[in-house]
């Protein structure tokens, strides 16, 4: 194992997949001379050339539209937004090229395109640079969606997505990039669809994704040591398709369930584990699910109102306590 930071290990999968395989390029905004803005595409500029890390203009649209063309015509594009709130700039792009092509060609033309998009709330960025879009990729037909939580996920999600003949979203979280931990030295990849287990229990499931996965984590080892409760925390990870199986299964043990997200709650990803949960666990639960969001609010500068305005590991120790009656 080494021991890295979440952008080492993105670089490290982009060196790695662009040295294997001479049609694997990347494109964006300052991804080149800069390194990129989260610095996970450093050094690749100079190793790889002006062809293969290639500076955009500042034009969403139009290089996510070339990035899908490439992919159309055989080469593995790895297109950088710089933060996800720009993404709806290219959602024509994604949404009607990218993700529909495969099926309206009679499964002739492929389109393996990844799309890397930094998002959530990121120290005082305001609220046009701190979206949470999941929802909204998740919305789309033909895309596949995931989003890592860590260093090792981070690297093995883009090495699987690369090599995927789909189109595939990776979600990075803009507050983790200089997260550490513990990556293989191997290559490996993480599979592009089905959760993980990351902490096991027998109380209730604790559902999270990305940052969120921090607070459940600290909220389980809290529920431990003061209550003698033992949460399962389970790292949602690919959001298209999610796991039903995987969600089911986890509630089947515990016959509780908490889902936690730093998105709004309306039409997002904690409805939509909730409506598995009802269609295939009803009978199973114990007490109502949980959910634990972010106030349906434009994101405040303001440092204060920004933590005010998205969950934290003390609201999930809570609803983990009511679900409970403690």
């Amino acid at each position: 194992m080494a021991e890295m930071m979440y952008w080492q290990a993105i670089l490290r999968a982009h060196d790695e997949e662009m040295a294997r395989d001479p049609l694997v390029f990347a494109m964006g905004e300052d991804i080149g001379v800069a390194g990129g803005t989260y610095k996970a595409t450093t050094g690749l500029f100079a190793k790889y050339g002006e062809q293969r890390v290639i500076d955009t203009p500042i034009s969403e649209n139009s290089y996510t539209g070339i990035g899908v063309g490439a992919a159309m015509v055989g080469c593995r594009p790895i297109v950088e937004i710089m933060s996800v709130n720009f993404a709806w700039l290219a959602m024509d792009q994604l949404m009607n090229n990218a993700a529909k092509v495969h099926y309206m060609s009679g499964g002739r033309i492929r389109c393996p395109f990844v799309m890397r998009v930094p998002g959530g709330t990121a120290h005082q960025l305001g609220a046009q640079h701190s979206a949470r879009m999941e929802k909204v990729f998740m919305g789309i037909s033909g895309l596949r969606v995931v989003t890592p939580s860590t260093p090792r996920d981070a690297y093995g999600l883009l090495k699987s997505a690369v090599r995927c003949d789909d189109p595939v979203v990776i979600i990075e979280h803009e507050s983790m990039y200089n997260l550490k931990g513990e990556v293989p030295e191997n290559e490996f990849f993480t599979p592009l669809e089905g959760c993980e287990t990351i902490r096991p229990g027998r109380d209730l499931t604790i559902f999270a994704y990305n940052i969120s996965v921090r607070w459940a984590l600290e909220a389980a080892d809290r529920l431990s040591k003061e209550l003698g409760i033992e949460a399962e925390v389970v790292d949602l990870r690919a959001l298209k398709p999610l796991d039903r199986a995987g969600i089911a299964a986890s509630v089947r043990r515990t016959h509780r369930a908490l889902v936690v997200e730093e998105d709004e709650a309306p039409v997002g990803v904690g409805s939509e584990v909730l409506a598995i949960l009802s269609e295939e666990c009803f009978f199973d639960l114990d007490a109502a699910p949980i959910r634990v969001h972010a106030r349906d609010v434009p994101i405040p500068y303001n440092r204060q109102l920004e933590k005010a305005a998205i969950p934290n590991a003390g609201e999930v120790f809570a609803a983990a306590r009511k679900i409970l009656g403690k």
